[in-house]
């Protein structure tokens, strides 16, 4: 579709050549003498290119009316008049750019494309912002069961607050999109949203990615680098997995809650920001305060507004919801085939566990959408993976014949160690701990080192 631009020049002769350039470029051209005649027009212009200098209405004032008018339509200045000063009046009410006569085609040339190529820009990011929005509204987030729905009322009444919120539920109950939405339901929507997952970090690299870095700071900093703090000032930060963050680190994020401030890796300048903080655990942090793994005072500031998320076998009245939603989400993306789920595939979604809660029911829906040998899933189209089992303790309880308990727990870290090959990280995910619950532990033995 062609751009149309409206060209508004007193001089008949120039404004004839830009006319004919423009529309030689692929342009529609729209034509006027006076800013009185081309106001009824900026409506339906997609770039207005005006001279600073006109009888009656001048080019800037133009401007203003239409800046005043709430339109995203850029506007390039041309002036004969080629002082610096209605250069700068010009840009600070709103041009895109301007022109100095006499210019080249090419210089105007370029200018208008540069113009055009910048609304581009902003549309889709107005788009994609609005996309975002629709994505984390209600209808996107499904939840029909008392449980749920006590959710959505807490997150309406904390949404406009900039209160800290601590989400708590097992991995895949949806603490993602709750978080989310309590972001895009806030004063802050327009503003970043930065997710940092703790546990994907590196314990050595956790401060200089929350925090940032100043060039020298370490070997191989050769530039300054903002951190992820930083970045989403003015915004919301979401802290996944909050329990595996190391005590060091815990200090500094206790302080940015209390006093909004931190310093820079290897800077002694203080910097102060503004963000919503939303933390995410699917571990029971009260256990870690007694491990002595998590400090009492952050626990508190970040247990401002919790949040319970219920996991899905406690809240199976929303299955159904949930499939059919899951169906109309994924089957276009798989080729449009499947059109509905029958109530025999609800019935068999209703009676497994769910181990892996919304996530994995979303998983299966979207194998057996690509599975499916006809135009609705049907019960022998569901594809469960059986081998997932919760976790549940069969047959007797007790420890081997003489050894007691601290014993037992010892024995078992040394053969997650020796399974492990030492990586202590990957022997916490053996055992079901947190790194720094398993360090805890460690020291308690003696064997930290």
């Amino acid at each position: 579709m062609k751009r149309r631009v409206l060209v508004v020049e007193d001089e008949d002769k120039l404004r004839r050549i830009i006319e004919l350039h423009l529309l030689d470029s692929g342009f529609e051209v729209e034509k006027a003498s006076t800013a009185e005649e081309a106001l009824p027009l900026t409506d339906r212009a997609d770039l207005i290119l005006t001279d600073f200098k006109l009888p009656g209405m001048t080019g800037l004032e133009m401007l203003k009316l239409v800046r005043r008018a709430d339109s995203h339509v850029p506007l390039i200045v041309m002036t004969a008049f080629g002082t610096v000063e209605n250069a700068v009046e010009a840009m600070k009410s709103g041009a895109a750019d301007f022109l100095l006569k006499p210019f080249s085609l090419d210089q105007l040339s370029a200018v208008v494309n540069k113009a055009l190529e910048i609304r581009n820009l902003r549309e889709e990011n107005r788009e994609l912002k609005e996309e975002l929005g629709r994505k984390y509204r209600w209808d996107n987030i499904v939840g029909r069961s008392p449980g749920m729905q006590a959710i959505f009322a807490t997150v309406m009444r904390v949404a406009p607050s900039r209160a800290t919120v601590l989400l708590a539920g097992e991995s895949g109950v949806g603490k993602d999109l709750i978080a989310r939405a309590i972001h895009y339901h806030s004063p802050r929507k327009d503003r970043p949203f930065v997710k940092i997952n703790c546990t994907a970090l590196p314990e050595n690299l956790m401060e200089s990615e929350l925090f940032g870095y100043e060039k020298g700071a370490f070997t191989g900093a050769n530039i300054s680098k903002p951190g992820k703090f930083e970045l989403a000032d003015t915004g919301t930060v979401m802290l996944d997995e909050i329990g595996d963050v190391p005590s060091n680190i815990q200090v500094k994020l206790l302080r940015v809650l209390q006093e909004r401030e931190f310093e820079r890796l290897g800077s002694n300048k203080t910097l102060h920001i503004d963000v919503r903080v939303i933390a995410a655990t699917n571990r029971d942090l009260r256990v870690a305060l007694e491990d002595g793994t998590f400090r009492e005072d952050l626990y508190y500031r970040l247990n401002v507004v919790p949040i319970e998320i219920l996991p899905l076998r406690d809240r199976k009245e929303d299955i159904p919801y949930l499939a059919r939603h899951f169906v109309e989400k994924l089957a276009p993306e798989s080729g449009g085939r499947v059109h509905g789920i029958t109530d025999a595939a609800i019935d068999k979604l209703m009676q497994y566990s769910w181990p892996g809660n919304v996530r994995e029911l979303e998983n299966v829906v979207e194998r057996s959408i690509v599975m499916a040998s006809g135009e609705r899933l049907d019960a022998d189209d569901i594809r469960l993976d059986m081998m997932i089992r919760s976790r549940q303790v069969t047959g007797e309880i007790g420890l081997p014949e003489g050894m007691s308990l601290d014993a037992w727990e010892q024995e078992l870290i040394r053969n997650a160690l020796k399974q492990a090959n030492g990586n202590k990280s990957q022997a916490a995910r053996i055992l079901g701990l947190t790194r720094n619950a398993l360090r805890y532990r460690l020291t308690q033995m003696g064997i930290e080192s």
